[in-house]
């Protein structure tokens, strides 16, 4: 049996996953800069698995300074086939309650200044990815047996927002979003989909329900400390997800996005920089041969 792979991007609250063994701490330098902190390696259910938060230990970085192409490409620089993004979303939906989780299956993009954080691509090489389904749908059908195997209420599919970030929606941005039939809104996710997917890395979300947004009037407005509670709740129910995830990945078979940027580089082999080469080498050598 090939080698099972999974990667973890923690979100807010989720800065370590105490429950690897072999644990042992690494520092990756990538062509795209350092990730947001040292990444931890070691095993779950005979699953090689790398951990990394998001926002660095401490919660040091905010969304729109975050290093998402470092952080993909410390990934695969570690061989991870698999990458489930956690993260802290909040609800555009009544039944999508505080506590719950959504497997989401689509993105829609709201960021605005993060072009050069969204792709590998460009500066000496252009490529087109294929991003119709953004979510790994095999990954991500897994991760959701195994919430539901954890004890989370977890929605089958939804929506994910990407908003800008720092700040929160206003009230008429909230209310356009619902317009729009969106569940949950978060800061994070879109850019590690679309990297993921650069990368041929099978990539899911795990949102991670905070707050309802501001439009539920009756809820007031969004209350950072109330947030900062339920993601605390939260935390211990997420590893537990993850756990159960990495066993049922050790008995399934393999997930690979392996392929899935095949005849996706548009220039010409012979007018790729040898800046742009040395940049992507781990990303397009099997495409140039």
């Amino acid at each position: 049996m090939s080698e099972r792979t999974l990667g973890i991007i923690g979100g807010s609250g989720i800065y370590d996953l105490p429950e690897l063994e072999r644990r042992q701490e690494v520092l990756v330098e990538t062509p795209f800069g350092p990730p947001s902190d040292a990444l931890i390696t070691g095993t779950l259910h005979g699953v090689k698995m790398a951990f990394l938060p998001r926002h660095g230990r401490g919660h040091r970085l905010a969304p729109h300074e975050l290093p998402f192409r470092a952080n993909l490409h410390a990934m695969k620089q570690l061989g991870m086939e698999c990458v489930l993004g956690i993260s802290a979303v909040g609800s555009l939906k009544a039944e999508l309650v505080p506590g719950h989780f959504v497997l989401v299956d689509q993105f829609l993009d709201r960021t605005r200044g993060r072009t050069g954080e969204s792709t590998f691509f460009g500066d000496g090489c252009v490529a087109h990815a294929h991003f119709a389904d953004p979510v790994w749908e095999p990954l991500r059908k897994l991760a959701l047996q195994g919430a539901r195997a954890a004890g989370a209420t977890a929605h089958d599919g939804g929506t994910y927002i990407c908003m800008e970030g720092p700040h929160f929606s206003t009230r008429a941005e909230s209310r356009l979003y619902r317009s729009w039939g969106c569940d949950v809104i978060g800061m994070t996710n879109l850019q590690e989909a679309k990297l993921a997917r650069e990368a041929e890395i099978a990539y899911a979300t795990v949102a991670l329900v905070t707050d309802y947004d501001c439009w539920h009037e009756t809820e007031g407005d969004v209350d950072v400390s109330k947030v900062v509670a339920v993601v605390q709740k939260n935390a211990n129910l997420a590893r537990r997800t993850v756990v159960e995830t990495a066993r049922l990945i050790a008995q399934s078979s393999p997930i690979s996005a392996k392929g899935c940027m095949a005849h996706s580089i548009m220039t010409a082999k012979d007018r790729i920089s040898a800046d742009a080469r040395r940049r992507l080498d781990l990303l397009i050598r099997d495409q140039l041969g």
